[in-house]
């Protein structure tokens, strides 16, 4: 079984190419999924499974552009695995018009239950395994490794956390990464491409695992940006955050060259690849 989540769309959900930006589908993803572990299953009641959990990992496939409209978009979710302490949420997120499915995104999202009080995660319960279970659809895909640690051809951006940005439990919420990582990753390419013309991007993909919780406090923390692959119209930005020498964050995020008139991947001039490669780690 699937659960099916009809999303409402926000004027300022939108970038400066008219699309849904690629942080707000993380957005989406949160309310389809809490909506689904409000609703459905045994756990429902006490609310554990909607509330009490922390991301550990994201993975976020951009197919196709999301524009505004009135109509909310559609988000299925279902269950792909369940361990002993995580489970996996993926999703689907489209629109049904003339018959046809057109799909913007598929993700997936690790979860794991979590006590608040203690600062540590925790096993799934029988009651909440059988909740979960309901939406059963397994699923073998394999997850890429993200860096470890950030490479020497890094860029550096201070990451200011903002008081909204926080949860109820203190913590920097999920969806606020995607954001880090957009500015840290904004910030590396204008400087690499300073002088030339703004060259339109899209991203295609991204994968984030969480390793500990980001907590505001006046000091900025570090985000490391570096490429780790070049290709004709795409390139991968590898990137951690971190407080020092401790990583919290890792993520990889793949950019595509977008041409605005055709709505198609175009490949840029080779002054933009140049400024790419002199960040590019082997």
């Amino acid at each position: 079984m699937r659960h099916t989540y009809r999303c409402p769309m926000r004027w300022a959900d939108l970038d400066l190419l008219g699309h849904v930006n690629n942080v707000v589908y993380v957005d989406y993803l949160q309310e389809a999924r809490v909506d689904m572990l409000r609703t459905h299953g045994p756990a429902a009641a006490t609310g554990d499974l909607a509330e009490g959990v922390v991301v550990v990992r994201h993975e976020v496939g951009y197919l196709a552009p999301l524009s505004f409209g009135f109509e909310p978009v559609t988000i299925e979710s279902w269950i792909t695995e369940i361990r002993a302490a995580t489970f996996t949420v993926a999703y689907e997120i489209f629109h049904e018009r003339d018959g046809a499915r057109h799909v913007y995104a598929r993700a997936a999202t690790v979860l794991t239950p979590y006590v608040f009080a203690d600062e540590r995660p925790r096993r799934l319960s029988d009651v909440e395994r059988e909740s979960l279970a309901v939406f059963l659809e397994p699923d073998d895909r394999r997850r890429q490794r993200l860096p470890r640690a950030r490479a020497d051809l890094a860029a550096h951006y201070p990451v200011h956390v903002r008081f909204s940005d926080v949860d109820v439990y203190g913590h920097v919420n999920n969806v606020k990464y995607f954001e880090y990582l957009q500015e840290a990753r904004i910030a590396m390419t204008a400087q690499l491409w300073s002088g030339l013309e703004r060259a339109s991007l899209v991203v295609a993909q991204t994968d984030v695992d969480y390793v500990r919780p980001i907590l505001f406090r006046p000091e900025a923390y570090d985000a490391w940006s570096w490429v780790s692959r070049i290709g004709a119209r795409s390139a991968s930005i590898d990137s951690v955050i971190a407080d020092g020498d401790d990583v919290l964050a890792r993520a990889r995020v793949t950019i595509v060259f977008f041409d605005p008139r055709t709505q198609r991947s175009a490949a840029p001039p080779e002054p933009y690849l140049a400024g790419l490669r002199s960040l590019l780690s082997s």
